[in-house]
């Protein structure tokens, strides 16, 4: 018994050093973290919502994924792995695993070489899979939205952006993720008018891909060190004088995008198309400096997942829908509607409702996931590029 409760303790220790959220920890109210009133039943079921990273982009599922907790009684821990993306998550789920975790969703770092940790927690609890897909494995359900027609939706932007044609250039955290592939594909039928095809797939190593009025020069990845994305948005600046534009996939591309083109005076000469809401890349549309961006809703990847995962807990499989797979639809953001779309991203969270001014204006004060995301940069951009840790969808 000694060794056993040794074995429990230590796992529960571990969970604790990869960016758990406070609903992880004993005593606390479960899914309502943050200081909420709301109690969490005794009996409730225990499950797990795990990113594939640390960044805004979460902090706004985990608000999702809290206050499903709190609608569906259900006692929820937030992991977010590190720089070490895939073992994070390894670690991570095993450890869930060893305490009985009644449920796991998961957006997978790399689905196609995790294809034996996914096995492993679906043979072990119920497995969903949120934001990256993972089609291959025993997983019930995928919530989240189609990344390759968000991919097309976000090339309509460039092309709204440029409609006289140019040059664009990609820049994308890594390639191995679903979503990074589907994302940067859709853009790139889009631009070339191909049809849709959603398993088609141009290595990027094969060079310029090229139509009647777009050219792909290349993709760029950083693999989510913000100084290496920057760094990549200033090269290509720097080898393509004539660079036309540049399309941000992951939520941090399009702010360091940004700073690149303030710093090369090219404000308005190259066009940014970003992904995601990003407080600065927001700031950036009301400012005329960015012309869009292609949004998730990472709220609702929390709730939805969190609601699923309780009834599941509960033997209730009528959340399974037919074909396994929830869309949250994605919406593009341009300066006419940036506004009122940023005031409702406060809304959902902010721990109390927007005064009504507030909501009018089209620069709300830094919420939460903002706030966030600029102490973590800020401590990554002092760091060696190697100990950076940032990641996101």
């Amino acid at each position: 018994m000694k060794n056993l409760s040794l074995i429990a303790l230590l796992a529960a220790m571990s969970l604790t050093f990869y960016g758990c959220s406070n609903s992880s920890d004993p005593g606390s109210t479960g899914g309502a973290g943050g200081g909420d009133e709301t109690t969490i039943s005794a009996d409730a079921p225990k499950v797990a919502y795990v990113t594939n990273g640390i960044a805004s982009f979460w902090v706004i599922a985990e608000k999702g994924a809290n206050d499903a907790a709190k609608e569906f009684d259900a006692d929820v821990t937030v992991m977010k792995p590190g720089k070490d993306g895939v073992g994070d998550q390894k670690r991570m789920c095993q450890d869930l695993l060893a305490q009985g975790i009644e449920g796991i969703a998961i957006s997978p770092v790399d689905s196609k070489n995790q294809g034996t940790l996914l096995d492993e927690i679906a043979a072990n609890t119920n497995l969903i899979t949120h934001d990256s897909d993972a089609p291959d494995s025993k997983r019930l359900c995928y919530v989240g939205m189609d990344n390759y027609s968000a991919g097309r939706m976000c090339g309509q932007l460039v092309k709204e952006a440029m409609p006289e044609g140019g040059s664009v250039m990609i820049f994308v955290g890594r390639l191995g993720q679903s979503n990074a592939r589907d994302r940067r594909q859709g853009v790139i039928d889009e631009l070339l008018d191909r049809t849709v095809d959603p398993n088609r797939y141009d290595d990027p190593n094969d060079g310029e891909q090229a139509g009647d009025k777009y050219t792909v020069l290349d993709t760029r990845t950083d693999q989510f060190d913000f100084s290496v994305a920057k760094e990549q948005a200033q090269d290509a600046i720097a080898k393509y004088p004539d660079l036309g534009c540049m399309v941000g996939l992951f939520a941090y591309n399009p702010p360091k995008i940004l700073d690149a083109v303030r710093e090369a005076g090219k404000v308005g000469e190259i066009k940014i198309v970003g992904f995601d809401e990003e407080g600065p890349c927001l700031q950036g549309i009301v400012d005329g400096e960015i012309y869009g961006t292609t949004v998730q809703n990472p709220y609702m990847y929390g709730h939805k997942s969190v609601e699923i995962l309780a009834a599941l807990a509960r033997g209730d499989k009528s959340v399974i829908p037919e074909g396994g797979v929830i869309k949250i639809p994605a919406r593009n953001i341009r300066k006419d509607n940036v506004g009122e779309f940023w005031a409702e991203l406060k809304r959902l969270t902010a721990k109390e409702a927007p005064a009504a001014e507030d909501a009018d204006s089209e620069e709300p004060a830094e919420s939460e996931a903002e706030a966030e995301t600029s102490e973590g940069e800020a401590e990554r951009e002092d760091a060696p590029a190697e100990s950076a840790e940032a990641a996101t969808e």
